[in-house]
């Protein structure tokens, strides 16, 4: 008897420590969206085709290699990256990270209520990165939706384990 009760509470500390580290990580990838948004608002179109043509002319002239592949998605970014663009991804990523940093905020105050609210808004980060994915095929929704998908189980672990310890 006295070791179910050692393997739960190793598994309720597993899931604790697995959730804070969690926690951590998206903490920190939301800090880097609402700083990269407010720093979106500054980096005009004119200013990103500066420093890309700055780039170009450090790295030379563009022959076939795998630079070259880069340098020339940098270019096209550049040439498309209006106004608009800078406006929507600003305040996109404004935004997101701002809703992502409350979220996280209650959850490490461990706020009942914002573990099913969590879930609520990371399944719509879901919804939206997965129409994203779609859209432009970049696998960089995948591996945040992934991510998203971990910290849902998580949280969903972590509630249980405070609601049975109270």
């Amino acid at each position: 008897m006295n070791l179910a009760k050692n393997k739960t509470k190793e598994k309720r500390e597993v899931v604790d420590v697995s959730f804070d580290i969690a926690l951590v990580f998206k903490s920190l990838f939301a800090i880097s969206e609402v700083l990269g948004g407010i720093s979106l608002f500054f980096l005009t179109p004119s200013r990103l085709n500066s420093a890309i043509g700055w780039i170009v002319k450090v790295k030379g002239n563009i022959d076939q290699d795998s630079q070259s592949v880069i340098m020339n998605m940098l270019i096209n970014y550049g040439n498309h990256f209006t106004v608009s663009t800078q406006c929507l991804l600003a305040i996109y990523l404004l935004s997101h990270g701002l809703i992502k940093l409350v979220t996280l905020a209650l959850l490490w105050k461990k706020v009942l209520w914002a573990y099913p609210l969590s879930i609520v808004v990371f399944v719509g980060f879901i919804i939206y990165q997965m129409r994203e994915f779609l859209t432009t095929h970049s696998f960089f929704m995948i591996f945040v939706t992934v991510v998203d998908v971990i910290m849902i189980v998580l949280t969903i672990l972590e509630y249980r384990n405070i609601k049975s310890a109270k």
